[in-house]
């Protein structure tokens, strides 16, 4: 894929995504158990999945889902996510809608989020819920990964829109991305060289999330762009202070990285990096305070795993009721995991608890 990249012939993701979309990809096959079917929704595909009617029952429970392959991979038709969702539709009896948003390098940030947006205000509207049979109060935002960042993404201004009338009860964030600000939290540098996702791999997804140049990663890498001298980042840096947010257990003997003097330059160049909608943990306080109910699910061997723990911490200091689901022998990705030949039992594990969480609360 580099190489084609190389030469100039096509951009890697769109030669990666080929691949994994070619061997991959289903066409919506409804069963007795499960309905679905393909959908647009505000100009956005979706792929929806409908349980059947139940006698004793009018209305069911609605999941909005967001896939994740950092806004440049994977699609809601991939067998992965075809199976999570049917299995979510049916243990929850619940209507599931996949969002398929547009990927990188077809369109950058902040494309992917007003996809997701759109979508879930669409469903949200009281005569498509009426449609699916769907109750109005029992609805979740939900997603994985990128994915996760922008379920928090949407989250957030669905609770800033005062003339919406239906919102989502629940959030429910895995293994989330949430943040560009610190590449050296003490998970980003336990695990810098841990698959699925290495370090360099994450810090390389924002920059194609944000349309910018790979010649910036060394410098993000350092934290260049958020260094003291950076004046439009100062303001930031209480929100993403992992030496109050995590504890201990987490934090362990790592330290700060903190550059005296950096580039700001960078946050000129790629100023999303400092833009809430792309970076949810950045919000101020009265933001999160407006949050539905969290479910956030973090690894232990996985970078992004102090983005959702932060998180957790945050939302519970502003009021919100969280639940930090964390697995200590997990890894990023896992939970779509749970099809041959990729079967593993972390995946089941976490999905199990996931499903679990959402059939309690919503």
């Amino acid at each position: 894929c580099h190489l084609i990249h190389y030469l100039r012939l096509s951009h890697h993701l769109i030669v990666l995504n080929y691949l994994i979309c070619t061997f991959d990809k289903l066409n919506s096959v409804s069963s007795e158990d499960i309905k679905i079917t393909d959908a647009v929704f505000d100009g956005v595909e979706v792929r929806v999945f409908e349980p059947p009617a139940k006698g004793d029952e009018s209305l069911k429970r609605g999941v909005v889902y967001i896939h994740g392959g950092g806004w440049a991979l994977a699609s809601a038709r991939t067998s992965l996510y075809n199976n999570l969702c049917r299995i979510m539709a049916e243990s929850l009896n619940a209507v599931v809608v996949s969002v398929e948003y547009r990927l990188v390098p077809e369109v950058c940030f902040p494309e992917q989020y007003y996809d997701a947006l759109r979508a879930t205000k669409h469903f949200l509207q009281p005569d498509v819920l009426a449609q699916y049979s769907v109750d109005p109060s029992r609805i979740a935002v939900s997603g994985d990964s990128a994915g996760g960042n922008l379920a928090a993404a949407v989250c957030q201004q669905l609770s800033k829109e005062e003339d919406l009338t239906i919102r989502p009860k629940l959030q429910a964030l895995i293994y989330p991305v949430l943040q560009a600000f610190d590449f050296n939290t003490p998970s980003y540098q336990q695990n810098m060289n841990m698959p699925v996702l290495p370090r360099a791999v994450m810090i390389n997804y924002w920059i194609d999330y944000f349309n910018g140049n790979y010649d910036l990663a060394h410098e993000l890498l350092i934290n260049n762009h958020t260094a003291l001298n950076v004046g439009r980042a100062l303001s930031f840096r209480a929100r993403l202070n992992w030496t109050s947010l995590l504890p201990p257990s987490f934090k362990k003997s790592y330290k700060p990285v903190v550059q005296s003097t950096g580039t700001a330059a960078i946050v000129e160049q790629l100023p999303a990096l400092l833009d809430v909608r792309a970076v949810p943990l950045l919000a101020d306080d009265a933001t999160l305070a407006r949050q539905p109910r969290t479910y956030v699910l973090t690894c232990e061997n996985d970078v992004l795993r102090d983005d959702g723990v932060m998180y957790a911490k945050r939302l519970e200091r502003a009021g919100v009721p969280v639940t930090l689901d964390h697995f200590h022998d997990c890894f990023h990705g896992c939970m779509i995991f749970t099809v041959w030949p990729t079967d593993f039992s972390a995946g089941v594990q976490t999905r199990n608890s996931y499903i679990k969480w959402l059939d309690e609360n919503l």
